[in-house]
């Protein structure tokens, strides 16, 4: 499958400060009316896989839009000549822009990723069961299971069917951050999978808000 992208970035001229949920927040008020922007249709939350994620890499905004959500990024990437991060206001001197289409799916080949940002493998309900097992191997073994059904279950939002069976592993470590004043369990380090997916594209939960951004790591192409 190949999944259109517009990959936005964005320079000041200081160093910018902020997290990803506020670019979300900047970027959802300032246009409304798209709701790829900020995931909410007539108040109620949409439960799918959002085309439209808000990074920061290495203190540099980055908002990317896959197939619908590249469209309204393209349409309103320089509508603005500043952004509000928190109580800061930040000019905008610098736009990069990567437009790119790129294979998504089942590979041949086992890919490696590292995670550029904290991924949020579980929900609460997991989270419970997660700290129960014990010993390494059955941990390792339900962090491999919810790897699988995050990248099925973002498969079906970009209506790809997976045509075999995904095969990962993980070597990951946990740690406490905190998504909306609330502390939650996320996860950081690698993974290896037969898939394919465009650097930075987000996997599990809070996609839109900077978590599970991936990067394969160099010399797992071909």
């Amino acid at each position: 499958m190949i999944l259109h992208t517009f990959t936005l970035t964005l320079g000041s001229t200081r160093p910018i400060h902020g997290s990803a949920h506020e670019l979300r927040g900047f970027f959802a008020t300032k246009f409304n009316e798209y709701a790829e922007l900020h995931h909410h249709n007539a108040d109620k939350f949409i439960y799918s896989y959002p085309l439209v994620q808000y990074k920061m890499i290495g203190n540099v905004p980055t908002v990317i839009g896959i197939n619908d959500g590249a469209e309204i990024l393209k349409k309103i990437f320089d509508d603005y000549q500043e952004i509000r991060l928190g109580e800061n206001i930040y000019q905008i001197v610098e736009r990069g822009i990567s437009l790119k289409d790129e294979e998504f799916g089942i590979s041949e080949k086992i890919r490696s990723y590292e995670f550029a940002t904290p991924w949020l493998a579980l929900n609460q309900e997991n989270y419970r069961r997660y700290y129960t097992l014990k010993g390494t191997p059955e941990r390792d073994e339900f962090i491999r299971k919810i790897l699988i059904g995050n990248l099925i279950s973002m498969s079906k939002s970009l209506g790809y069917e997976v045509p075999g069976q995904i095969k990962c592993d993980a070597q990951v470590q946990f740690r406490k951050d905190r998504l909306k004043d609330v502390s939650v369990m996320v996860f950081t380090g690698k993974f290896q999978a037969n898939f394919l997916i465009p650097d930075l594209l987000g996997i599990g939960k809070s996609v839109s808000r900077g978590f599970g951004a991936v990067r394969q790591l160099k010399g797992t192409t071909g």
